[in-house]
């Protein structure tokens, strides 16, 4: 990490302020609508001053297995940055989100690629019936953003998950992660506990990087 990418990190702090404030008197989608309405980067993730963020998605792409994938799902795209860099590994890539002004962005900066579509979901509504299933679902700092977000709505996300996996396909789970013993991490290490527990789904691997974590994820038969 570079100092300039300090920078990074304040923005995304701020950002993530304005979100618990936001959520005392808002509902998810118009939090994370007004969180896109007054800033169209709030996490700074497109931003070519931050070599960070490249390089966590790059790592990202890079821990995926080495085969090839029909239909990818990027859950909680935003602007569709890493749902851009997923396009050519892939034949057809459905971003999802909860704020419309984000899918906006997504859209207008995604013409180039014709493989790519952009559809509003809130991330406890995932549904196979709706989208179908997927041989790869890609879930990059997420998770940590629902609240409450107590062990029944963990149990109730791997089981979305699951039903939005094909047989054999994989999810690749990525959160913050510091200290170990700080909040975070603490949160980041319950959400990926509760999907390598969950029926269904084995842990192939776990990469500790950089101030994140990892899971790669494979639905199998049972």
């Amino acid at each position: 990490m570079t100092p300039r990418d300090i920078g990074l990190f304040l923005i995304s702090s701020r950002t993530d302020a304005k979100i618990k404030r936001l959520r005392c008197y808002r509902d998810a989608q118009q939090t994370f609508e007004a969180i896109y309405r007054g800033n169209h980067d709030p996490w700074a993730s497109a931003s070519t001053r931050y070599r960070y963020q490249r390089r966590k998605y790059d790592t990202l792409i890079s821990l995926l297995p080495n085969r090839q994938f029909e239909r990818a799902l990027d859950v909680g795209c935003g602007t569709g940055v890493l749902t851009r860099q997923l396009a050519p590994l892939v034949g057809q890539v459905v971003g999802l989100d909860i704020a419309p002004a984000a899918l906006e962005l997504a859209r207008i900066q995604s013409v180039q690629h014709a493989n790519l579509r952009f559809a509003q979901c809130d991330a406890l509504a995932l549904d196979a019936a709706r989208f179908g299933q997927f041989d790869l679902v890609m879930v990059a700092d997420v998770f940590y953003y629902l609240a409450p977000l107590d062990d029944a709505v963990l149990k109730r996300l791997a089981r979305q998950i699951v039903s939005l996996l094909a047989p054999g396909g994989h999810c690749l789970l990525a959160h913050q992660y510091f200290f170990r013993i700080d909040a975070p991490s603490r949160l980041t290490r319950r959400i990926h506990d509760a999907f390598c527990w969950a029926p269904q789904l084995e842990c192939e691997a776990e990469y500790r990087r950089s101030f994140y974590l990892a899971s790669l994820l494979k639905r199998i038969a049972r």
